[in-house]
């Protein structure tokens, strides 16, 4: 393939770091200015990837959205726990506070510890209790309208065997 031949001016500072890398392709100034501008010129060699990380980044936003949401969730449940426990226990008198933080004490390791196995183990209270819920109380969080159909009749689709009593 014939070639064009070009003068450049570059700056200084440019011109060295252009040497440098070009000293450590054994000298291939030619071959690094031509591959400088392919890449600037016809940059998407890879067609699709912009989408591709466009489509991660937006899943990677919604998970982040998603994450914030569970986050502020928990927050505010361990703020309104903590302002309901502090509401309704009464002060201790002078005598019984040593031996309730020594107490408390204790029972902050055991917290910690069951903390810590509960995450290794990857064992969540609340899939626990949605689990429980889920089993002895099916329709716990059912809405009037999640259950309507099922409280239809099969014989009489409006509304179940009694419907139209009362009117003729």
């Amino acid at each position: 393939m014939s070639k064009k031949r070009y003068t450049l001016y570059i700056s200084r500072p440019l011109a060295r770091k252009f040497d440098l890398v070009a000293a450590h392709r054994n000298g291939a100034k030619s071959a690094l200015v031509e591959e400088a501008l392919r890449a600037s010129l016809a940059p998407e060699q890879h067609p699709g990837v912009e989408d591709v990380l466009v489509r991660r980044l937006n899943d990677l936003n919604k998970s982040v959205a998603t994450i914030r949401r569970d986050v502020a969730i928990a927050t505010e449940t361990l703020a309104l726990f903590v302002r309901y426990f502090l509401t309704i226990t009464p002060p201790l008198p002078e005598s019984e506070q040593e031996p309730a933080r020594l107490l408390g004490k204790e029972r902050f390791q055991v917290f910690v510890a069951q903390i810590g196995r509960r995450l290794a183990e990857d064992q969540r209270l609340v899939s626990e209790v949605l689990e429980t819920i889920a089993v002895n109380q099916p329709d716990l969080f059912a809405t009037a309208s999640d259950d309507a159909p099922l409280r239809q009749h099969p014989t009489q689709p409006n509304g179940g065997p009694h419907a139209h009593e009362g009117t003729t």
